[in-house]
């Protein structure tokens, strides 16, 4: 019997479908728990990831007091710094099935307004 997928499964498998990172254009993932941000930079050809970024980061110990969405944002400016010391400023945005809204949106903003073009 097949097992039934959730509508978060169908949307990022139907995401995944479209997207893969390539060496001039790696694929940035996001991932969001309860408390925490993560985003990764990941080359789909070789298979491995370049650049990461989360609020668990010690760049960003002590600095995540306010809202998720402060969080996120401030996520966001360090993985395009990342990205920059790398020589990488295009990248495919997957947002792993979340919505666009919230704090999936706010760490895209900052990434653009930090340099990354997506």
């Amino acid at each position: 019997m097949a097992k039934k997928l959730t509508g978060k499964q169908k949307r990022k498998f139907r995401i995944r479908k479209k997207t893969t990172g390539t060496t001039e254009r790696p694929r940035m993932t996001v991932f969001r728990s309860a408390k925490h941000i993560y985003a990764q930079v990941i080359d789909d050809v070789t298979g491995k990831t370049l650049a990461s970024a989360s609020t668990m980061a010690k760049d960003l110990a002590g600095q995540t007091d306010g809202n998720k969405s402060d969080a996120a944002q401030k996520v966001g400016a360090l993985i395009a710094e990342r990205c920059k010391t790398q020589n990488i400023t295009k990248v495919v945005f997957d947002r792993n099935g979340y919505l666009y809204h919230g704090r999936i949106k706010a760490l895209a903003d900052a990434a653009r307004g930090a340099g990354l073009d997506f």
